[in-house]
């Protein structure tokens, strides 16, 4: 037997050498043509064989035959993995919905479409092609299984095609039926299978040639185990999701296309916190599930980096002529991954990667309510690492104003409208090229869509056309921002904030929110920097290239940012504060989650509130308590002060009582009284002294008890919010600090706790920190308090 699975599996007509109905009907007759040389290598298998029907007489010799029961059917689908197919289930409503279609449509020539796997999939039930729906993938095959087998190799059962199975269970009722068991198929391929009893059925590989040095036809083959309906066989059957979607989620990943060390996409990546998310629905919101309070979150990825490297940029093409031959691997990987970051930095670029993120999310918004028409829930959007900032950069030029969104916000160009094409063009002194432009059917909308290589394409020379660009770019600009621009140079400085961290009232409207220090530089024009991150603001500066920044179809409710480099990017373009009173535009809630080790991430609460050293929020475990060593360790921090602070208490106190001399107890005196004991200032003098040097001495010792504590706040400063490395038992509760109105008043930087094995050696795993975020369930768990905090269900700590 062919080790491959299309030889097992797709057999189109595997008709036996002998009858099936005859071999049972008339045993003694197959019998008695034994002596051709095929019967007699069977003989000799049914013999030989560990797996033969000697070997296997004990088997159920006591139960009674059962009465022959009809396979339940179960569907399953191909996933293609390394080069290689596995078979995985479809949940049980997925199944029962494709038996229900394939009963219908049996003896119809058109085909049934069923939306399977939460509707991100569709089923042709006629072809068995099932079709991703959101996102580009090639089509998979689909089975109606009810037999399976498994070699030596096999780490699970797999199922025979549907025209293999339905040859075996012919011959399964016929042995049932009649009661004849112990007999074999024989195939054109020349495998075998064996049907001993009900639960014991094995498939055998080829005979072939036989050797010399084999004894036996059972030393040169090793049968396969042949289960009988989905039941019997060990495999995971998934729990169906529920239909109804109270949130949906995009996710935009960050450089090169695969997002972690087992080098999976991020298709893959958002499956897998999709399913984690499911799992936390039914443990942590168990009871609001049961009574049907809530549905489930749906997570949907987007991809930019195919857009960017594929043929339309032809950027790989250009990079793969200048790149060196030497350590080949080494510089693909880098082509493929770390040049995304310097693309990002590219005004052309850049401006490819923000459209296709913008238009892709728009997209699959679009798609998503077609599909959900009921749908009537919030949006979040989620970016890791570089897509961090891409959504960033994106929901800080979000215009608020217009509430009609159709992918162009209403009124984009409406300062453009107001003059038609000839008296712009009378404007500029561009009379001549009128004729040109109405040629081409070219109004003032469709002018403000132009770019320079297709004004060039229409013959109109570089003077002119960069007169009508700058025209339209000024026109597009909003009038306060145009303001603000004009001001910029005076607005660079930093502002002199109040103690609280809020903008004085004392500054003009227009200051900008986003601060940076000013530079005197004749280098760089910055009539080619935008000045509007978040134009509506303000105009905030923040020395990008600038760009046209699309809008998006919705305003997102929540913006999580997993290993984000937000800060570090800000910083570089010279930012030095967010004001307090800055906001998203559209976003009114943002969330800075990352792990501790993670060489990526960066905070952004600093920039925020400079005055307050204050430590990132402690993400709470999933199981609701903090890691064993995590608690150890501040179990044990909180001991050696204890100790510390005795043993130097006891001998501050020993040293005391032996430079102090022995005075009797008296009633205080005032100072007046204390001087006029002595009869010379002298006197007075060496006993003032003699008093400084004792205090001298209590501050010693009194920096020596406190010297711990200050050691502990500088060299084991950590990220944990709950551990307060203090001696007494009498713990003052710290202020709460308030955060701008970047998160709504709330804090932003919140911080993973690391596993145990990760607290050996933060270097060996710091790149698996950074990919970390979609398998884990505190990340999970912390998207889904957010979310379902804001509809008001309850969340539920599962007993442990």
């Amino acid at each position: 037997m062919s080790s491959s699975q299309g030889d097992r599996g797709g057999l189109s007509q595997p008709a036996p050498n002998t009858n099936i109905q005859d071999v049972f009907d008339n045993p003694i007759q197959t019998a008695a043509t034994c002596n051709t040389p095929e019967a007699q290598i069977s003989s000799v298998l049914d013999e030989v064989s560990p797996s033969s029907t000697s070997s296997f007489e004990m088997l159920d010799t006591e139960s009674v035959p059962p009465p022959y029961q009809e396979v339940q059917p179960h569907w399953f689908f191909c996933r293609r993995v390394d080069d290689s197919d596995s078979w995985h289930p479809f949940s049980r409503e997925d199944s029962d919905k494709l038996e229900n279609a394939c009963n219908t449509v049996r003896d119809k020539e058109e085909d049934v479409v069923v939306a399977v796997e939460g509707e991100r999939y569709d089923v042709h039930v006629k072809k068995r092609k099932r079709y991703a729906v959101y996102w580009e993938q090639g089509p998979t095959e689909v089975r109606r299984c009810t037999w399976f087998y498994k070699g030596d190799k096999d780490t699970r059962f797999l199922p025979y095609s549907e025209e293999f199975s339905k040859r075996l269970e012919e011959a399964y009722l016929i042995a049932v039926t009649l009661d004849e068991w112990k007999r074999k198929l024989d195939f054109p391929t020349g495998e075998t299978v064996i049907l001993h009893n009900p639960k014991l059925i094995m498939h055998y590989q080829p005979v072939g040639m036989q050797d010399e040095w084999v004894s036996s036809p059972s030393e040169q083959t090793r049968p396969c185990t042949v289960k009988r309906g989905v039941e019997n066989i060990a495999v995971e059957i998934p729990d169906g999701e529920p239909e109804k979607v109270d949130h949906l989620v995009f996710m935009v990943h960050g450089i090169g296309p695969a997002c972690d060390l087992r080098f999976r996409s991020i298709i893959q990546c958002v499956n897998d916190f999709r399913s984690v998310s499911l799992s936390l629905l039914a443990s942590h919101y168990k009871r609001s599930q049961q009574e049907g309070h809530i549905g489930r979150v749906e997570f949907l990825p987007v991809n930019w980096h195919s857009a960017l490297h594929g043929d339309a940029t032809g950027v790989d093409k250009d990079i793969h002529r200048i790149t060196l031959p030497s350590i080949s691997r080494l510089r693909h990987f880098t082509n493929d991954t770390l040049l995304d970051l310097f693309f990002y930095n590219s005004p052309t670029y850049c401006q490819t990667i923000v459209d296709t993120v913008a238009s892709e999310i728009n997209r699959l918004h679009t798609l998503f309510k077609q599909r959900h028409p009921e749908f009537d829930g919030a949006v979040s959007v989620v970016g890791h690492s570089l897509g961090s900032l891409i959504l960033f950069d994106l929901l800080t030029n979000q215009r608020n104003e217009s509430k009609a969104r159709g992918g162009v916000p209403s009124g984009e160009h409406s300062s453009l409208s107001s003059d038609t094409l000839e008296q712009t063009l009378t404007k500029l002194g561009l009379q001549q090229y009128l004729e040109t432009l109405l040629a081409e059917n070219v109004d003032m909308e469709s002018l403000a869509l132009c770019q320079d290589s297709d004004l060039r394409d229409l013959g109109i020379p570089l003077g002119p056309r960069k007169k009508i660009l700058h025209y339209i770019k000024k026109k597009r600009l909003p009038e306060h921002c145009k303001t603000a621009t004009g001001h910029q140079t005076l607005e660079c400085d930093p502002p002199h904030g109040t103690s609280d961290g809020n903008q004085p009232s004392g500054l003009p409207a227009h200051q900008p929110l986003f601060h940076r220090e000013f530079f005197t530089t004749s280098a760089v024009d910055y009539e080619y920097f935008d000045v509007g991150i978040g134009q509506s603001n303000g105009g905030i500066a923040k020395g990008q290239v600038s760009i046209d920044y699309p809008q998006l179809a919705f305003y997102p409710q929540t913006f999580f940012a997993f290993g984000s480099p937000i800060g570090m990017f800000l910083t570089v373009r010279g930012l030095k504060r967010i004001d307090p009173n800055y906001s998203f535009p559209t976003c009114k809630s943002f969330y800075n989650i990352y792990h501790p080790y993670d060489p990526v991430a960066y905070r952004i609460e600093p920039m925020i509130v400079s005055e307050v050293d204050s430590e990132p929020m402690l993400i709470p475990h999933h199981k609701g308590r903090k890691r064993m060593h995590l608690e150890l360790k501040d179990s044990l921090t909180r001991m050696s002060m204890d100790l510390k602070n005795n043993v130097l208490g006891s001998l501050r106190t020993a040293w005391q009582s032996f430079t102090r001399l022995p005075v009797a107890a008296l009633p205080p005196v005032d100072e007046g009284e204390l001087y006029a004991n002595y009869t010379t200032p002298q006197e007075a003098h060496v006993d003032s002294a003699a008093a400084r040097k004792e205090d001298k001495c209590t501050d010693f010792w009194t920096k020596l008890v406190e010297w711990p504590k200050a050691f502990q706040k500088h060299n084991l400063k950590g990220v944990y919010t709950e551990a307060e490395c203090s001696g007494s038992a009498e713990q003052t509760e710290q202020p709460k600090i308030k955060m701008g109105m970047l998160n709504g008043g709330r804090r932003i930087d919140y911080v993973l706790q690391e596993k145990p094995i990760e607290s050996f050696n933060e270097y060996l795993f710091a790149i698996q920190s950074h990919l970390c975020y979609w398998e884990s369930e505190d990340t999970a768990l912390l998207l889904l308090k957010e979310i379902y905090d804001k509809l008001g269900v309850a969340f539920e700590q599962p007993q442990q």
